[in-house]
Protein backbone atom coordinates (compact mmCIF):
# COMPACT_ATOMS: atom_id res chain seq x y z
CA UNK A 1 0.00 0.00 0.00
CA UNK A 2 1.23 3.21 -0.87
CA UNK A 3 1.59 6.22 1.39
CA UNK A 4 0.13 8.69 -1.46
CA UNK A 5 -3.33 6.49 -1.37
CA UNK A 6 -6.44 8.11 -0.76
CA UNK A 7 -8.30 7.09 2.72
CA UNK A 8 -11.38 7.09 0.72
CA UNK A 9 -12.94 7.46 -2.10
CA UNK A 10 -16.63 8.08 -3.57
CA UNK A 11 -19.08 8.00 -6.60
CA UNK A 12 -22.17 9.75 -7.20
CA UNK A 13 -24.99 6.84 -6.87
CA UNK A 14 -28.47 7.33 -7.53
CA UNK A 15 -31.40 5.46 -6.30
CA UNK A 16 -34.21 4.20 -7.41
CA UNK A 17 -37.57 3.65 -5.89
CA UNK A 18 -40.47 2.16 -6.94
CA UNK A 19 -44.13 2.64 -5.98
CA UNK A 20 -46.84 0.31 -5.93
CA UNK A 21 -50.33 0.43 -4.52
CA UNK A 22 -50.85 -0.94 -1.07
CA UNK A 23 -52.32 -4.56 -0.12
CA UNK A 24 -54.33 -2.99 2.99
CA UNK A 25 -56.53 -0.12 3.59
CA UNK A 26 -53.83 1.36 6.11
CA UNK A 27 -50.51 1.90 3.29
CA UNK A 28 -52.39 3.66 0.22
CA UNK A 29 -48.68 2.94 -1.12
CA UNK A 30 -45.75 0.68 -1.16
CA UNK A 31 -42.20 2.02 -1.55
CA UNK A 32 -39.26 0.07 -2.17
CA UNK A 33 -35.60 0.72 -3.29
CA UNK A 34 -34.90 -1.05 -6.31
CA UNK A 35 -32.05 -0.18 -7.85
CA UNK A 36 -28.84 2.40 -7.75
CA UNK A 37 -27.41 3.84 -10.91
CA UNK A 38 -23.38 4.29 -10.61
CA UNK A 39 -22.64 8.12 -11.72
CA UNK A 40 -26.00 9.70 -11.79
CA UNK A 41 -26.42 13.39 -11.59
CA UNK A 42 -28.83 14.83 -8.89
CA UNK A 43 -32.10 13.92 -8.48
CA UNK A 44 -35.07 14.55 -6.81
CA UNK A 45 -37.91 12.22 -6.95
CA UNK A 46 -37.72 12.29 -10.91
CA UNK A 47 -40.48 10.00 -12.59
CA UNK A 48 -38.54 7.65 -14.69
CA UNK A 49 -40.86 4.92 -15.94
CA UNK A 50 -44.71 3.98 -15.17
CA UNK A 51 -46.02 0.49 -15.71
CA UNK A 52 -49.68 0.01 -15.05
CA UNK A 53 -50.19 1.27 -11.05
CA UNK A 54 -46.36 1.16 -10.54
CA UNK A 55 -43.90 4.48 -10.54
CA UNK A 56 -40.11 4.42 -10.80
CA UNK A 57 -38.61 7.20 -9.38
CA UNK A 58 -35.04 8.87 -9.75
CA UNK A 59 -35.06 9.42 -5.94
CA UNK A 60 -31.87 10.96 -4.72
CA UNK A 61 -28.23 10.67 -5.79
CA UNK A 62 -26.01 10.31 -2.82
CA UNK A 63 -22.01 9.40 -2.01
CA UNK A 64 -21.00 5.76 -2.20
CA UNK A 65 -18.03 6.11 0.24
CA UNK A 66 -14.70 3.48 0.69
CA UNK A 67 -13.06 3.70 3.14
CA UNK A 68 -9.82 1.72 3.54
CA UNK A 69 -10.25 0.87 6.72
CA UNK A 70 -13.67 -1.10 5.75
CA UNK A 71 -12.25 -3.11 3.70
CA UNK A 72 -13.19 -6.42 5.51
CA UNK A 73 -16.81 -5.05 5.30
CA UNK A 74 -16.77 -4.85 1.48
CA UNK A 75 -15.06 -8.12 0.92
CA UNK A 76 -17.98 -9.83 3.37
CA UNK A 77 -20.21 -7.82 1.26
CA UNK A 78 -18.55 -8.84 -2.42
CA UNK A 79 -18.72 -12.64 -1.01
CA UNK A 80 -22.55 -13.03 -0.75
CA UNK A 81 -24.13 -14.78 -3.27
CA UNK A 82 -25.70 -11.58 -5.21
CA UNK A 83 -23.26 -8.70 -4.05
CA UNK A 84 -25.71 -5.36 -2.88
CA UNK A 85 -25.37 -1.66 -1.99
CA UNK A 86 -27.45 -0.99 1.40
CA UNK A 87 -29.94 2.09 0.72
CA UNK A 88 -30.45 3.84 3.87
CA UNK A 89 -34.31 5.99 4.16
CA UNK A 90 -36.44 7.43 6.59
CA UNK A 91 -40.06 8.55 6.58
CA UNK A 92 -40.24 12.43 5.23
CA UNK A 93 -41.29 15.29 7.01
CA UNK A 94 -41.27 16.91 3.73
CA UNK A 95 -43.66 16.72 0.28
CA UNK A 96 -41.57 13.50 -0.71
CA UNK A 97 -42.70 10.27 1.01
CA UNK A 98 -38.91 9.29 1.71
CA UNK A 99 -35.93 10.99 2.64
CA UNK A 100 -32.76 8.94 1.01
CA UNK A 101 -30.09 9.32 4.09
CA UNK A 102 -27.55 7.00 3.03
CA UNK A 103 -25.97 4.09 0.95
CA UNK A 104 -23.31 2.06 1.65
CA UNK A 105 -21.58 -1.51 0.57
CA UNK A 106 -20.93 -2.29 3.97
CA UNK A 107 -23.42 -5.04 4.98
CA UNK A 108 -22.17 -4.24 8.83
CA UNK A 109 -22.94 -0.38 8.94
CA UNK A 110 -26.69 -1.61 7.13
CA UNK A 111 -26.90 -3.60 10.01
CA UNK A 112 -26.04 -1.11 12.63
CA UNK A 113 -28.76 1.26 10.69
CA UNK A 114 -31.39 -1.90 10.80
CA UNK A 115 -30.94 -2.53 14.12
CA UNK A 116 -32.32 0.77 15.18
CA UNK A 117 -35.54 0.15 13.82
CA UNK A 118 -35.32 4.13 12.99
CA UNK A 119 -34.76 3.75 9.39
CA UNK A 120 -35.75 1.36 6.70
CA UNK A 121 -32.85 -0.55 4.59
CA UNK A 122 -33.16 -1.86 1.59
CA UNK A 123 -30.95 -4.08 -0.03
CA UNK A 124 -30.43 -3.37 -3.83
CA UNK A 125 -28.36 -5.69 -6.16
CA UNK A 126 -24.77 -4.35 -6.95
CA UNK A 127 -24.15 -3.81 -10.79
CA UNK A 128 -21.53 -5.36 -12.66
CA UNK A 129 -19.10 -1.87 -13.20
CA UNK A 130 -20.22 -0.96 -9.57
CA UNK A 131 -18.71 -4.55 -8.23
CA UNK A 132 -15.73 -4.37 -9.88
CA UNK A 133 -14.74 -0.71 -8.61
CA UNK A 134 -15.15 -1.72 -5.19
CA UNK A 135 -13.19 -4.96 -5.67
CA UNK A 136 -10.71 -2.93 -7.24
CA UNK A 137 -10.40 -1.26 -4.16
CA UNK A 138 -10.35 -3.87 -1.81
CA UNK A 139 -7.34 -5.55 -3.23
CA UNK A 140 -5.50 -2.18 -3.27
CA UNK A 141 -6.18 -1.54 0.14
CA UNK A 142 -6.97 -4.47 1.95
CA UNK A 143 -4.60 -6.41 5.14
CA UNK A 144 -5.92 -9.31 6.59
CA UNK A 145 -5.84 -8.87 10.51
CA UNK A 146 -3.37 -11.49 12.13
CA UNK A 147 -5.04 -12.89 15.07
CA UNK A 148 -3.39 -12.94 18.07
CA UNK A 149 -4.20 -15.38 20.76
CA UNK A 150 -4.66 -13.37 23.90
CA UNK A 151 -2.65 -15.05 26.95
CA UNK A 152 -3.81 -15.22 30.63
CA UNK A 153 -1.90 -13.96 33.56
CA UNK A 154 -0.31 -16.69 35.86
CA UNK A 155 -1.97 -14.81 38.88
CA UNK A 156 -4.43 -16.95 41.10
CA UNK A 157 -7.64 -14.69 41.87
CA UNK A 158 -9.62 -18.28 42.60
CA UNK A 159 -7.99 -18.31 46.04
CA UNK A 160 -9.59 -15.04 47.65
CA UNK A 161 -13.17 -15.30 49.42
CA UNK A 162 -13.99 -11.96 49.08
CA UNK A 163 -17.72 -11.23 49.85
CA UNK A 164 -18.70 -14.94 50.24
CA UNK A 165 -21.62 -15.42 53.44
CA UNK A 166 -22.41 -12.39 55.68
CA UNK A 167 -20.05 -11.60 58.20
CA UNK A 168 -23.01 -11.25 61.11
CA UNK A 169 -23.15 -15.45 60.75
CA UNK A 170 -20.50 -16.67 63.35
CA UNK A 171 -20.47 -20.24 62.11
CA UNK A 172 -18.28 -21.29 59.30
CA UNK A 173 -20.06 -24.37 58.35
CA UNK A 174 -22.58 -22.71 56.22
CA UNK A 175 -21.39 -18.87 54.70
CA UNK A 176 -24.06 -18.72 52.38
CA UNK A 177 -27.05 -19.15 54.99
CA UNK A 178 -28.61 -15.75 55.54
CA UNK A 179 -28.49 -14.38 59.21
CA UNK A 180 -31.57 -14.85 61.37
CA UNK A 181 -32.90 -11.87 63.59
CA UNK A 182 -31.74 -13.92 67.09
CA UNK A 183 -28.41 -13.87 65.68
CA UNK A 184 -26.05 -11.13 66.20
CA UNK A 185 -22.28 -10.29 66.08
CA UNK A 186 -21.03 -9.33 69.54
Amino acid sequence: MTSQSPKSISMPLGVVIRRVPGVTRWAAYVWKAVAVLPGAGKADWKELRTDGDAVEYHAATLPLELFRTDTEAYLHGLSAKVPAIYVVMRPSEGDNPLDVTLVTASPYEAQDYADTGEELVEKVPMPEGLVAWIRDYVELHHEDEVFIKRRRDKSRVDRKEDGIGDARIRQVADVYRAPSTKETVH
